[in-house]
């Protein structure tokens, strides 16, 4: 298992949830204050009492907003959802999800005789196909982030080496074979004949 430098952590395996939610803190502390006002405002008629209590739990709410706002640009962690190949971790096992109850309603419509074999073997190899895809997606954790990386770096590693026929070497712009001037520069291609 990759471990990721920035962390120290196992790659691909979910953060660890802190013991207090900061959520619930804000209510704990909201509560706590709302009891407080209560004690203190004793012999207060209980609509007033009521009110109180509702304004401080919703100004413990605020602060909580005003902590979501303000948490991101102070701490270097982000707390974005595990993405797996462009994709969250939850959407990917939504999709397995319906992937498989299809493949069970699909097998049941042809034992009910609603299909042909031909179409069942058909529609049921290609769901077959696309659920392993996502478990092993899901299993691999990571997705294809590396490998496309990769296949971007030779071909761009390559990209020197090899020359577009008929591009102009000052532009780059692509121009017909037969092309004796560039379309967008006007610099004059040397042939053959000259």
């Amino acid at each position: 298992m990759a471990i990721d430098e920035s962390l120290g952590k196992p790659k691909g395996l979910p953060p660890q949830e802190p013991f207090l939610q900061p959520w619930q803190f804000f209510l704990l502390g909201g509560m706590l204050a709302a009891t407080a006002t209560v004690i203190v405002a004793t012999g207060q008629p209980p609509a007033n009492i009521i009110i109180l209590s509702l304004t401080v739990v919703s100004v413990s709410f605020v602060g909580l907003g005003a902590y979501r706002m303000l948490a991101p640009l102070a701490s270097a962690d982000l707390d974005a959802p595990i993405m797996i190949g462009g994709r969250t971790r939850v959407a990917l096992e939504r999709e397995k999800a319906r992937v498989l109850r299809s493949l069970k309603e699909l097998e049941f419509d042809f034992a009910m005789r609603k299909m042909s074999q031909a179409d069942f073997d058909e529609m049921a190899g290609r769901l077959r196909q696309r659920a392993l895809g996502l478990m092993e997606q899901l299993d691999a954790g990571g997705g294809y982030r590396d490998q496309i990386a990769k296949e971007v770096e030779q071909r761009l590693g390559g990209s020197d080496e090899t020359v577009i026929p008929g591009a102009c070497a000052e532009c780059a712009t692509a121009n017909d074979p037969d092309a004796r001037f560039c379309k967008s520069c006007g610099r004059r291609f040397s042939t053959a004949t000259d």
